[in-house]
């Protein structure tokens, strides 16, 4: 493969949606996938009012606000999307995923399933990655591993992800992640195709 064919080239580029159940790998695929300066694609960073984990960094990971703060962002119609997702509130700033759309770049959301819905009524074009485990032992083990959650925290994610699974058929394409390479092998070659269609 040459290199001009190796890339997502940067002529009018579109809106990428990654959504999956808590411990489908979704967050690492992400974060390898814009490591990697073959795929350009901007990060659109989601606001939240959940406290920060260890490790993630305002302005990179969430732009961590107050619940009070989210309301006024969502009253004042700063958020493309919003949803209430395990107790806590997250949302889309609008104006980075405008400008983007406008200037044809590519931009990448992970939201959750209620936010792929309100995204792709409003942007029909959007394309969306519905990222998986091979099976639902694998989600409890990797939460576990992740070791972020209270029990009662960890129970509500677990109880979610049969929810989720219910809504994989909504999305463009869906990935089983049991390997995080094959996993991203796949998940470029699906892009490279958008790219290229």
């Amino acid at each position: 493969m040459s290199p001009a064919e190796s890339h997502l080239p940067t002529r009018p580029g579109g809106l990428i949606v990654v959504s999956g159940p808590s411990g489908s790998g979704k967050s690492t695929l992400v974060h390898q996938l814009l490591a990697d300066a073959d795929f350009p694609i901007r990060f659109s960073v989601s606001a939240t009012s959940r406290p920060p984990r260890p490790g993630e960094v305002e302005g990179v990971d969430y732009f961590f606000v107050s619940a009070d703060r989210f309301e006024a962002m969502r009253q004042a119609g700063e958020l493309l999307e919003s949803a209430s997702v395990h107790g806590n509130l997250y949302g889309t700033p609008r104006g980075p995923i405008e400008e983007a759309i406008r200037s044809g770049q590519w931009i990448l959301l992970e939201i959750d399933v209620q936010g792929y819905r309100q995204i792709k009524n409003l942007l029909p074009g959007a394309v969306g990655f519905f990222i998986r485990a091979g099976s639902r032992d694998t989600y409890a083990d990797r939460l576990k591993q992740r070791n972020t959650e209270s029990d009662e925290q960890l129970q509500t994610r677990l109880d979610n992800v049969a929810v989720e699974l219910q809504s994989a058929s909504e999305y463009d394409f869906q990935i089983v992640n049991d390997d995080i390479q094959q996993a991203l092998r796949t998940w470029k070659t699906l892009l490279r195709g958008l790219a290229n269609r």
